[in-house]
């Protein structure tokens, strides 16, 4: 396409909406604002003339302008409640200091629409740019009531703490992540996300969601909104009685009760493992015969285990390592000693089993001797000792319940 020709045709041009689902509601909450232009023959996406940066930054203004333009107009006349999402990236922005945005908006503002209802997207590339002008002028925006929204959040991650300083209403992520990752690979990063997520209060929205799977995936994360073909495809007219592609509501029941069957599940691994210590609680002697009761818990957790310990409430070790070799438990006594309490939640954890008398089951997590993925039940023997078992990644791998 040639830009030019784009420019000097812009009554060939018309925004589509993309629909954006509430993962509360189960509707269409927002539409996002995309491109099309009129060959003559057929309507194609803008998306290539938009990325190319061979486009001066003024056509790409001037086109979106004239979208946005005809969207707002859409929304006045259809007094529709709904988000309207708007894409910009920096350098449309820094034209004319991004005033002729705002002026348009301000506008359309009295003409009914709220600036609240706006969400206006960056993308995490655009901090890489004059990221102390872009900052400003979007701390600028959200004073009028602007949201803002940071798309492809999660492709380089040396952008988290801009991210932070700037505190979006909305973090975009793309769900193509899944596929460039491993399965480990891609929880990590989206532990990453969701922390930052909630330490600045933003919402998560998953977006090119394709199928049933990636849809899961956006709820079991966290996801508020949700976006993608699987779920509906950009119309020239968006309005929130369009019928979705899929029932959102149904696909949500069946992943709750499937959540459901596996949490309870889990739970009946803990409560198994807590009865099995209980009735061997009276074997335990104290500090001094630490050892010989590890060894008759072996006995119990052969299948589920591969290294066992116990430290008292200061994070010490007092026993030696019991680790498993080629179907053997081995005693490691040069363990003896160390202390763990720098582990993250390790001191809190155990406050909770002197508090509460109940066993726990951390997260998962890759050991670092093994750089497996594990898990470890613990389990209090008195106020000052706490037993801890470590789940092998074989027997998480065969109980799906384990692994979530």
């Amino acid at each position: 396409m040639d830009p030019l020709d784009i420019v000097s045709n812009l009554h060939n041009i018309k925004p589509v909406y993309q629909p954006v689902v509430s993962a509360i509601t189960h509707d269409v909450t927002g539409y996002e604002v995309l491109g099309r232009y009129y060959t003559g023959k057929e309507w194609i996406s803008l998306g290539p003339f938009f990325h190319d940066d061979d486009v001066p930054e003024e056509f790409k203004v001037e086109v979106d302008q004239h979208l946005l333009e005809i969207a707002l107009t859409d929304m006045v006349a259809s007094n529709q409640e709904t988000y309207l999402f708007i894409n910009r990236n920096a350098k449309q922005l820094m034209v004319n200091d991004g005033q002729d945005l705002l002026d348009t908006l301000i506008r359309f503002e009295q003409k009914g629409v709220s600036m609240g209802r706006i969400i206006l997207e960056v993308t995490e590339h655009d901090f890489d740019e004059a990221f102390d002008s872009l900052h400003h002028l979007l701390l600028y925006y959200k004073t009028y009531g602007i949201q803002i929204a940071v798309d492809n959040v999660g492709a380089k991650s040396s952008n988290i703490d801009r991210i932070r300083q700037l505190k979006p209403h909305i973090l975009k992520i793309d769900t193509k992540l899944i596929r460039r990752h491993n399965e480990d690979g891609f929880q990590d990063i989206m532990y990453s996300l969701s922390m930052l997520a909630r330490r600045i209060g933003a919402a998560l929205l998953f977006e090119n969601i394709e199928d049933s799977y990636q849809l899961y995936v956006a709820w079991k994360h966290g996801g508020r909104f949700y976006q993608g073909y699987y779920l509906a495809q950009p119309a020239f007219k968006g309005t929130p009685q369009s019928p979705l592609q899929v029932d959102v509501a149904e696909r949500v029941e069946g992943y709750v009760r499937r959540e459901k069957v596996l949490v309870e599940k889990r739970l009946r691994f803990i409560l198994s493992w807590e009865d099995k210590l209980k009735k061997l609680l009276p074997q335990w002697q104290g500090p001094k015969k630490v050892d010989a009761f590890i060894h008759a818990v072996t006995r119990y957790f052969n299948e589920e285990s591969f290294r066992m310990y116990i430290c008292n409430s200061d994070g010490q070790q007092i026993s030696s390592n019991f680790r498993k070799r080629k179907d053997e438990w081995v005693l490691e006594e040069n363990k003896r000693g160390s202390n763990w309490s720098f582990r993250p939640y390790f001191l809190e954890n155990m406050m909770h089993m002197k508090t509460w008398k109940k066993a726990m089951l951390s997260d998962v997590y890759s050991d670092i001797d093994t750089r497996e993925t594990i898990r470890t039940f613990s389990y209090p023997l008195s106020d000052q000792h706490f037993l801890f078992i470590d789940i092998r990644y074989a027997f998480l791998y065969e109980n799906e319940c384990l692994l979530i």
